[in-house]
């Protein structure tokens, strides 16, 4: 259902950002980013001249090139329009995000490298709906990697369980942990109804 219907207004600014994930041939995970503001007004800019309704003020792009473990291997930024003629300098600075991993933390840790004056306001407002998109991207294959890891327990305690005295066994119980994204949002809280669906094993509701 859309929004209802609204008071009468003019339409001035437009953001649009496009966000994608992309399982690569080598292993690897690309994350991209796509962000562009225009106004429905011409404006006069300094360095570009005149800028006619439509067109972009920003035009920016993010590639995160991460591995299973959410690392950033590489990253790659590029400002096609900006409203200053030097801002497409720091550019290059968020080179520093190499090596950080999409973890709890992960919005402060990019503001510490390139927050404030070392990097972009828009690319670094970018970061956290990048890092949702990763794990958007990569659950079916944390998913089965977290399954094929509770097979393999579940095999070895039955292996130790053939090996050992049945009077004297003490099977290994498993120790599998819950989905991160549990208890995240109303939807998903452990004691509720799409719980009990979908991971009974972590459902805790009466």
């Amino acid at each position: 259902m859309p929004l209802s219907a609204p008071a009468s207004r003019q339409h001035i600014h437009t953001r649009q950002i496009d966000l994608r994930g992309y399982e690569r041939d080598d292993g690897l995970w690309d994350i991209e980013a796509h962000l562009t503001d225009v106004k429905t007004y011409p404006i006069d800019n300094r360095w570009r001249g005149q800028l006619d309704p439509g067109t972009p003020i920003h035009d920016m792009w993010v590639r995160l090139t991460i591995d299973i473990g959410f690392e950033i291997k590489a990253i790659e930024a590029v400002m096609d329009s900006t409203p200053y003629s030097i801002c497409g300098d720091i550019a290059a600075n968020f080179q520093k995000l190499v090596g950080l991993k999409i973890v709890p933390g992960w919005t402060k840790a990019i503001r510490a490298r390139v927050g404030g004056v070392h990097g972009c306001t828009h690319l670094v407002e970018l970061m956290r709906p990048l890092g949702t998109v990763a794990f958007q991207t990569l659950y079916p294959a944390l998913e089965r990697k977290r399954r094929q890891a509770d097979a393999q327990l579940a095999d070895a305690q039955r292996a130790d369980a053939n090996t050992q005295d049945a009077a004297s066994a003490t099977p290994r119980q498993p120790t599998p942990k819950p989905p991160a994204h549990l208890n995240t949002c109303y939807a998903l809280n452990a004691n509720g109804e799409v719980v009990r669906q979908h991971y009974p094993e972590w459902y805790t509701g009466g």
